[in-house]
């Protein structure tokens, strides 16, 4: 009788933790860095660039991956839609762009750079690429080019 009254006791003392355990946990989650947040494999979700007449233009079709790892390496690849296969500019080859290198947070700015050392674009190749990131509510990773130039933005989600 007194091992079952110590077993239930000890069941109370746990069940009446976990939700502060539970709390702490989704504190942290919270609190961790950007690049923190950054890392893993990201999946585009749509990019926004700018079409005929000046229009920003809300893509959906492309199929695309973004990944940050842990000890500060990066990758990007997207494709584009049969449609836009000959498509060819500063990132893009024949429809398709992939770049490769390391990069480097700055959480006070909200920026991201990449430093490219290998791209389907031999043009970007040595090349720092600074982007503004941001982390929406819903979780989603929104990043724009740093450049007032460029017009674009792409919303990604984690795997």
């Amino acid at each position: 009788m007194q091992a079952q009254l110590c077993w239930a006791l000890a069941a109370i003392a746990v069940l009446a933790a976990l939700p502060r355990a539970q709390s702490a946990e989704k504190h942290h989650a919270q609190a961790a860095s950007a690049k923190e947040k950054l890392i893993g494999a990201w999946r585009l979700v749509s990019l926004d660039e700018p079409g005929s007449g000046g229009k920003i233009k809300h893509v959906t079709d492309q199929k695309g991956m973004l990944i940050y790892t842990r000890d500060g390496h990066m990758s990007v690849q997207l494709m584009y839609p049969p449609s836009a296969s000959s498509l060819t500019n500063d990132y893009v080859k024949n429809g398709y762009e992939a770049s490769f290198g390391s990069y480097d947070v700055d959480e006070a700015k909200h920026t991201v750079i990449h430093h490219v050392q290998g791209s389907i674009t031999e043009g970007l190749v040595g090349k720092n690429l600074p982007r503004v990131y941001q982390f929406a509510e819903d979780g989603h990773l929104i990043i724009k080019s740093a450049n007032p130039a460029e017009h674009w933005q792409v919303v990604w989600e984690h795997y």
